[in-house]
């Protein structure tokens, strides 16, 4: 049987598989983004030629370390494709994102290319987004108001915290506060409701970003959602 991290490297290579010499690519953050840079790291060293920009810190130094040409954001206007992970994604390509703590570079990232890959395991996969925590980036000021606010919404926050208990902050800065709502039927409707809040800078839900997703599976196979929907 293959485990979780088996089945997040069988998406990622196979996303790699789209990226071709001459592309702008967007890197995604996490742990399954991580396989697509790898596997795309070992493609530039086999003569592929792209250009790239990270969507954090991490992906960023994976990205050196394997070799891969990282252009600064300032020089490219679009991106032809960007390979990302997802905590979550249902049926409709709707997802929730943030996990890794990089939701808003991500989705600046994702907004400005011509193709979203969402690349998961299929422990990933749920019928209503919600059971993971939605993720949500606000500033440091008065953040206490904040999290009031999203309170105010029907949900238990946390802060998040790193491993030795100080507040996580994220490459801009922010804080990252775990959304619990347990199930969001109508994601549309939160996500505005979220955007309306002083004090939030981004959120986890992405809403009609993606144009495919890649699902690893335990007997070993690859499930294509979206366009080329296929099972491998």
């Amino acid at each position: 049987m293959n485990t979780e991290y088996n089945m997040k490297q069988i998406a990622a290579e196979r996303a790699a598989g789209y990226v071709q010499s001459g592309m702008k690519v967007g890197l995604g953050t996490g742990s399954t983004a991580y396989y697509a840079i790898l596997k795309i790291g070992e493609m530039v060293r086999a003569g592929l030629d792209i250009q790239a920009v990270a969507t954090s810190r991490a992906s960023e130094e994976l990205a050196v370390q394997q070799g891969i040409p990282l252009t600064p954001v300032r020089d490219i206007d679009r991106l032809d494709l960007t390979i990302d992970g997802a905590d979550e994604l249902d049926g409709m390509l709707r997802l929730i994102k943030g996990g890794g703590g990089a939701l808003l570079r991500e989705k600046m990232t994702a907004y400005r290319s011509d193709k979203l890959i969402i690349i998961a395991d299929e422990t990933k996969e749920v019928p209503v987004l919600g059971a993971f925590p939605l993720p949500v980036e606000i500033i440091p000021f008065a953040y206490e108001w904040t999290v009031q606010s999203l309170k105010e919404l029907g949900c238990s926050v946390q802060i998040r915290r790193d491993r030795e208990g100080a507040v996580y902050e994220t490459d801009n800065g922010n804080y990252i506060a775990d959304c619990s709502f347990g199930r969001i039927s109508e994601p549309e409707e939160l996500a505005a409701r979220l955007t309306g809040i002083p004090g939030v800078v981004e959120h986890g839900l992405f809403l009609g970003m993606a144009d495919q997703a890649i699902i690893g599976c335990r007997d070993g196979s690859v499930r294509i959602i979206g366009a080329d929907s296929a099972s491998e």
